[in-house]
C-alpha cells in the first residue's frame, strides 16, 4: 500500500514538471488571447469545470486506492479492513484539499495568464481573432454553455474506459513488487 502512494506521489509530482518555455507573444496577439478568452467566459467554464473535477475526483480516488488495497495479497482480511477504514477518512481530507485548490481564485487569473502565450505559440492573431468571433456566435456560445457538461461527461467515460485498464496495470504492478 505505501509502494502505491509513493508511486502515485511520483506521477503527481512528474506531471507537474514544467513544460518547455515559450517566448512571451507581443502586445497585440496577448491582447487577441485576452479578448478571445473573455469571449469564452474561460474563467466560468474553468470554474464549472473545477465544480465537477471536485464531485468526480473522490470517487476516482477511492476507486483506484480500493483497487490496489484488493489487489494486494499479503493482505489479511482484517489488514485490509484497516485499510480501507484508512481510505474512508483519508478521501474526503484529500478532497477537501483538492476542492480548496479548486476553489482559489488565484489559481483561474494564473491559468489564463499562462494560456496567452500557449495560445499564441498555436495561433496566428489572425485566427485568434476568428475563433474570437466564432465563440461569440450563436454556435460557439452553445458550444461554451455545453462545456463543463461535456468535460464531466467526457471524464465519466474516461473513467469507465480506462479504470478498468489502469486496475489491471496495477495489480501487475503490486504483484511484481511482492514477488521481485
Amino acid at each position: 500500500m505505501k509502494k502505491f502512494f509513493v508511486a502515485l506521489a511520483t506521477a503527481a509530482t512528474l506531471a507537474g514538471l514544467p513544460s518547455f518555455a515559450v517566448a512571451a507573444p507581443d502586445a497585440q496577439t496577448t491582447a487577441a488571447v485576452k479578448a478571445m478568452l473573455d469571449a469564452m467566459e474561460i474563467k466560468k467554464v474553468m470554474a464549472a469545470s473545477f465544480v465537477q473535477m471536485e464531485q468526480q475526483i473522490p470517487v476516482m480516488m477511492r476507486a483506484q486506492v480500493m483497487a490496489a488495497i484488493e489487489a494486494d495479497t499479503s493482505l489479511s482480511p482484517e489488514k485490509r479492513k484497516e485499510a480501507i477504514a484508512r481510505v474512508d477518512q483519508m478521501v474526503p481530507r484529500a478532497a477537501e484539499a483538492v476542492g480548496r485548490l479548486f476553489r482559489d481564485p488565484s489559481l483561474l487569473d494564473e491559468m489564463v495568464n499562462e494560456m496567452v502565450p500557449l495560445y499564441a505559440n498555436h495561433f496566428t492573431t489572425a485566427e485568434i481573432k476568428e475563433l474570437t468571433a466564432f465563440y461569440r456566435s450563436p454556435l460557439g456560445r452553445k458550444m461554451l454553455a455545453n462545456m463543463p457538461k461535456l468535460s464531466a461527461e467526457s471524464m465519466a467515460l474516461g473513467q469507465r474506459v480506462v479504470a478498468p485498464r489502469l486496475n489491471g496495470m496495477m495489480q501487475d504492478v503490486m504483484k511484481s513488487l511482492q514477488n521481485p
